[in-house]
């Protein structure tokens, strides 16, 4: 299945930063209101359903046997048509 970007941003900021912005995300989800991403003249409005998905990923790119890049990824998905997805694949935790 084909995938559109609807928008993309990437930009290196301080853990601070990101956590401020994390805590604005959060907010709108826990209200139920749409998040609306904006970055220049570029911007998008989502609205997730009650209960989507969220997949959290750790990844490192790169050679198996040379340093590489790290990421965590945080993504919540849903059918543009239903009120969010099946699956799940345990508690997840943050520690």
């Amino acid at each position: 299945m084909p995938e559109e970007v609807l928008f993309k941003s990437e930009s290196d900021q301080t853990r601070e930063e990101i956590a401020s912005y994390l805590r604005s995300v959060a907010d709108k989800l826990e209200r139920g209101d749409a998040v609306t991403l904006r970055s220049g003249s570029e911007s998008v409005t989502m609205e997730p359903p009650a209960r989507p998905t969220f997949e959290v990923k750790a990844e490192r790119e790169g050679a198996v046997d040379a340093p590489g890049e790290l990421s965590i990824e945080f993504e919540l998905e849903w059918n543009e048509n239903g009120d969010g997805a099946d699956g799940g694949s345990g508690q997840l935790e943050i520690e």
